[in-house]
C-alpha cells in the first residue's frame, strides 16, 4: 500500500513589481510550508493562479525549486489547460523531473460536454504522455471549470487507466458528492480542497487534502488532516475568504504571515484586494486564531 498522502499546500504565486514571478519568496515560502508539516507544495493550481503561469514559466519554477533543493516527490505540478496536446506539454516536463502527481483539471472553455467527450479528452493526454503517464489526480472543481467530473466517469478512468489515475481532488464544495465520492472510489487518493469538509472526509476515509489555507495556517489544516478533528475556526474562516475572490483572499494572508507584500499581487484578470479588504480580513483571522498565541 502506498503511503497516505498527507496535505499539499495549494502554493499561492508571488509577482515582483513587473509582473513577473518572484522565485525567492516562492521558494521561501514553499519550504516554510513543507518545514510546517506539509508533505508536499502543489504548484501551479487554482490558489496559485496556474492558468495564468504560462508553459515556459512552469519550467522555470519547476527546475528553481528542485534546484533550491526540494525534492520533486515534495511537488504536485498542476495542469490546468484546454488542449490535450498543451496539458501533456505541461504535464510531460514535470513527470520527467519526478513530481510526486499532477493534478489535472478538465479542459474549461467547452460546457455542458458529455461523459464521453471528458473521457476522450482525458485519454488523450494520458496517450500523448506515453509512458510517463503517472500518478495523475482528477481535479474536480465545478466553480471555476463548470464543468463537473461525474463518479461514472472517474471510474472509467480509473479502469481503462489503472497505472495512470491514482485518485481525485474534490474541491466542488458539496458534501453530497464528496461523500458520494469517497464511497464509490475509496481505492483511490480522495483529497478535500474545501476545508470545511475536510475532517469529515478524513473520517470516512479521505487521504487528506491539498488546501490553500495551508498557506497561512499549515499547523491548524495539518491537525485536521492527520487526526480527521473539526476545527470551527478553519472553517469559519473559510467563510470569510468567500467574502471576496479566493485567490488574491488568500495572498493578503501570506502577505500578512511573511511581512511581503508582493504576495499582494495578482495577474489579470484578477484584481487585488483593496486595502479596506485586507484590514477586515486581518480583522477576523485575529479574532478566530490570534487568541491561543499567548
Amino acid at each position: 500500500m502506498a503511503s497516505r498522502f498527507g496535505l499539499s499546500v495549494a502554493l499561492t504565486t508571488p509577482f515582483d513589481p513587473s509582473g513577473q514571478i518572484a522565485l525567492a519568496p516562492m521558494i521561501a515560502h514553499a519550504r516554510a510550508c513543507l518545514g510546517a508539516g506539509c508533505s508536499s507544495a502543489t504548484l501551479f493550481g487554482t490558489t496559485g493562479e496556474g492558468a495564468s503561469v504560462g508553459t515556459d514559466e512552469r519550467r522555470i519554477v519547476t527546475e528553481a525549486m528542485l534546484a533550491a533543493g526540494i525534492p520533486p516527490h515534495q511537488l504536485v505540478a498542476a495542469v490546468l489547460v484546454d488542449a490535450a496536446e498543451d496539458a501533456a506539454d505541461q504535464a510531460r516536463h514535470a513527470l520527467q523531473r519526478g513530481v510526486r502527481n499532477i493534478l489535472l483539471a478538465p479542459p474549461s472553455y467547452f460546457k455542458n460536454v458529455g461523459e464521453d467527450g471528458l473521457f476522450g479528452w482525458f485519454s488523450a493526454v494520458f496517450a500523448a504522455l506515453g509512458p510517463l503517464a503517472r500518478d495523475v489526480l482528477l481535479y474536480n472543481i465545478p466553480s471555476v471549470t463548470m464543468v463537473p467530473l461525474p463518479l461514472g466517469l472517474i471510474g472509467r478512468l480509473r479502469a481503462a487507466f489503472p497505472a495512470v489515475v491514482a485518485g481525485v481532488k474534490d474541491s466542488g464544495g458539496d458534501w453530497s458528492y464528496s461523500e458520494a465520492l469517497l464511497e464509490a472510489h475509496g481505492d483511490l487518493v480522495v483529497l478535500i480542497g474545501d476545508e470545511r469538509h475536510l475532517a469529515r472526509s478524513v473520517r470516512r476515509g479521505g487521504q487528506g487534502a491539498i488546501s490553500g489555507m495551508a498557506n497561512f495556517v499549515t499547523g491548524e489544516i495539518r491537525a485536521m488532516v492527520e487526526n480527521g478533528g473539526d476545527d470551527p475556526r478553519v472553517e469559519d474562516f473559510v467563510l470569510e475568504l468567500l467574502k471576496y475572490p479566493v485567490t488574491p483572499a488568500v495572498k493578503v494572508m501570506v502577505a500578512r504571515k511573511t511581512g511581503d507584500e508582493r504576495w499582494l499581487a495578482v495577474r489579470p484578470p484578477l484584481e487585488a484586494i483593496d486595502p479596506q479588504g485586507q484590514r477586515q480580513l486581518a480583522a477576523a483571522y485575529d479574532r478566530l486564531f490570534a487568541t491561543e498565541a499567548a
